[in-house]
């Protein structure tokens, strides 16, 4: 993934996101994260320097529900937004009702979205549309 400075790219995944680093070859201004464990994946950021033009991606996560349902607090502790699925604001998790999934989204750095999901279990529900952890919880309730 191309990011503007590394230094500050290696902090934010290490130090905010909790991701593992398995190299850094400053020579080659690339670093590269443990994604999950060493045998589910990798992140590699690669520092393109100034260039006028920057492409910013987007990035889904598979993580633990409870790493999910607790994201929206540790982003905003750490002062990151967390975002809904339309870019807006929002301070618990989203649902999207298709999958089912438990989601939350959030600009790293450069400004690449990134995405942390977690499958539920249930039948998807398409008509559910995209709506709250706590919507989704209270219709299984009833």
């Amino acid at each position: 993934m191309p990011v503007r400075d590394l230094k500050v790219s290696i902090a934010f995944y290490r130090d905010v996101l909790g991701l593992e680093l398995a190299a850094e070859i400053p020579e080659r201004k690339i670093a590269f994260f443990w994604v999950g464990d060493k045998r589910t994946g990798m992140l590699g950021l690669w520092e393109y320097g100034t260039a006028p033009l920057f492409m910013t991606l987007h990035f889904a996560f598979r993580t633990a529900r409870e790493a999910v349902l607790s994201a929206c607090e540790k982003l905003q502790t750490a002062g990151i937004q967390p975002l809904s699925i339309k870019n807006q604001p929002i301070s618990e998790p989203e649902v999207i009702g298709w999958m089912p999934a438990v989601v939350v989204y959030f600009k790293d750095p450069d400004g690449h979205t990134i995405e942390f999901l977690n499958l539920l279990d249930g039948e998807p529900d398409k008509a559910f549309g995209v709506q709250p952890y706590s919507a989704w919880v209270g219709r299984t309730a009833t």
